[in-house]
């Protein structure tokens, strides 16, 4: 029966087709094992979501996503809000794409250390972080970011898709070219002040890495039902620079323009939509108010 088995949702593209190539074998040593599951492949961006909303109405419950970050996000956004206030649904991973951040929090090791979590039965509790925008709701569960980061993701989407951390990198380059810091006004929970000062960045995240290895929220804690607000004020270009090799160890919030906090509620007072990195993906909203959901997925890990 459907409860009974995972779904695994194959981006086979991701990885620039790595995904394709590696996929059938990696499946079948699952089966050989007792695993049961069934295949669907995507064909185009943001069918993942149609897949897993139509596949948890038909009573799946568990889900493997096969590909980078992009394909666990749109599981997760197939998945909520309808699995909101039943049983969490469990959520594993098959890191065959460019990478996968979220699975880093927990191993370095990759495929290696997903495969050994689902043939284990190892899960745990995951929050979920719920941003409303103007034009609808979308779900998520590692980051998003708004500012410098976001537009290095961007440019990397547009322009060096499947080049890996050397996309990343150049992207970076690039963008410390162009160099913007402006402000995002918004609200964290109580505060009585909209914070309108300028910054290079802010990043409201759920746990601790982005671009696969860049450590960007050293503190956050997956089911810890809060979200870990990092914002990096307006340093200067040379002072980034400098300081790039912190966002990989974490240190970058010990910079006297940095700060992080604990959050349950941001209310955004954005004047227009702005481009932002969520879980791999960009996109361009409107947003309004972020907040969480806790422990609303199990994730194998």
């Amino acid at each position: 029966m459907a409860k009974d088995s995972f779904l695994a949702v194959v981006n086979p593209v991701a990885g620039g087709g790595r995904c394709r190539k590696l996929v059938g074998p990696v499946l079948e040593q699952l089966r050989g094992a007792g695993i049961a599951l069934e295949v669907a492949e995507t064909t185009s961006p943001g069918q993942g979501i149609e897949l897993a909303r139509d596949a948890y109405r038909r009573g799946y419950r568990r889900f493997i996503a096969v590909g980078g970050d992009g394909t666990s996000y749109e599981i997760v956004n197939g998945l909520f809000p309808e699995a909101l206030g039943g049983e969490p649904p469990t959520l594993a991973f098959l890191p065959l794409g460019t990478g996968n951040s979220f699975l880093r929090e927990f191993s370095d090791r990759g495929v290696e250390f997903a495969m050994e979590a689902l043939l284990a039965h190892r899960s745990q509790p995951c929050d979920v972080l719920r941003l409303a925008h103007k034009d609808g709701v979308i779900h998520y569960i590692n980051l998003l970011s708004v500012g410098f980061t976001a537009d290095v993701a961007t440019l990397r989407a547009r322009r060096f898709s499947g080049w890996g951390e050397l996309g990343y990198q150049s992207a970076i380059f690039i963008c410390l070219a162009r160099f913007r810091r402006r402000p995002f006004p918004l609200r964290v929970d109580d505060d009585k002040q909209i914070d309108h000062r300028p910054c290079l960045f802010l990043t409201f995240n759920n746990s601790k890495f982005t671009g696969g290895t860049m450590m960007i929220a050293p503190k956050a804690a997956v089911n810890d039902g809060l979200i870990e607000f990092v914002r990096w004020g307006p340093i200067g270009r040379v002072g980034l620079i400098r300081n790039l090799p912190t966002l990989y160890d974490g240190t970058h919030i010990e910079h006297p323009l940095a700060e992080r906090r604990e959050a349950k509620r941001i209310e955004f007072h954005l004047p227009a939509p702005v481009d932002v990195m969520v879980d791999g993906e960009v996109l361009t909203l409107h947003c309004e108010t972020l907040d969480v959901l806790p422990s609303a997925l199990q994730v194998v890990v």
